[in-house]
């Protein structure tokens, strides 16, 4: 169950753990953390992103490595048999990002879901929230890496000619076609040779909600094979990139979100 909806939080909030990892582009000029801390969803625990990636990189939201994502999830109070709920309040559906990190160190994928509409739907709905820091207990969260879900810029270069996998990238076309400039100092125009472009925004609809399954399913076979399923995702700096890993998983149950991490952002660099 890759997403959940408003209706069900509300109803299971006390059994779960909630987390809000909200982030924004930095041309939008928005403070995730600030906002976090006017109205969040009650008992949610935020996800500073950018914190809680690898800090011994230039290139953004890289994955850690296992010994400091258990330290991370550790400080964070939550338990390995945790239900996790995720939600953001971002145009970019950064909570995705999050999922697939907890997926990527082992976390039951059957207990570790989206909140699908985000905070954005939670608000319309008038759901309650709160402006009350969570307090947390410090817990003794244990990593199981999966390396099969994330490439490396390697494994990328020799795809091109070997085909093994397919990459899908979750930019804009203007960007994918190298028709606008990237929006990142020292990246280059363009896309990886051979890779197709889904950008993500149409599998999104404007309430932040996933399109239907039928709908997406459809996205999907507009541009590549259906009975072609191994997919790997990529996107300017890994955060859009799941968005279209889970809105696979809708369509494929069993598809474990495969992701270039270093993205665009390191194809690219200059």
């Amino acid at each position: 169950m890759s997403l959940v909806t408003t209706n069900w939080l509300e109803k299971n909030i006390t059994k779960v753990k909630i987390l809000d990892c909200s982030w924004h582009m930095p041309n939008v000029n928005r403070n995730a953390y600030e906002e976090y801390h006017q109205k969040h969803i009650p008992e949610a625990i935020f996800f500073d992103l950018d914190k809680y990636s690898d800090l011994n990189t230039d290139l953004p939201h890289m994955l850690p490595d296992p010994i400091t994502w258990e330290n991370i999830v550790s400080s964070l109070g939550i338990s390995n048999d945790d239900r996790i709920i995720i939600y953001d309040n971002s145009d970019v559906l950064s909570s995705c990002r999050c999922w697939y990190n907890f997926i990527y160190f082992g976390h039951n994928p059957n207990l570790v879901s989206v909140l699908d509409g985000g905070l954005k739907k939670w608000i319309l709905e008038k759901k309650l929230t709160s402006n009350i820091q969570t307090n947390l207990t410090k817990s003794e969260y244990k990593a199981q890496e999966n390396k099969k879900l994330v490439k490396n810029k390697n494994q990328i270069n020799e795809n091109i000619n070997k085909k093994d996998f397919v990459v899908i990238d979750a930019r804009s076309k203007e960007r994918f076609e190298g028709k606008v400039p990237d929006p990142r100092k020292n990246v280059r125009s363009g896309s990886i040779p051979n890779s197709l472009c889904l950008p993500y925004k149409e599998i999104i609809n404007e309430n932040n909600t996933f399109k239907n399954i039928d709908e997406i399913s459809e996205k999907f076979n507009q541009i590549i094979d259906p009975n072609n399923n191994n997919r790997v995702f990529s996107c300017g700096s890994g955060v859009t990139a799941c968005v279209l890993a889970l809105a696979y998983s809708l369509v494929k149950t069993k598809y474990m979100p495969t992701i270039y991490d270093g993205s665009w952002a390191e194809y690219g660099k200059i």
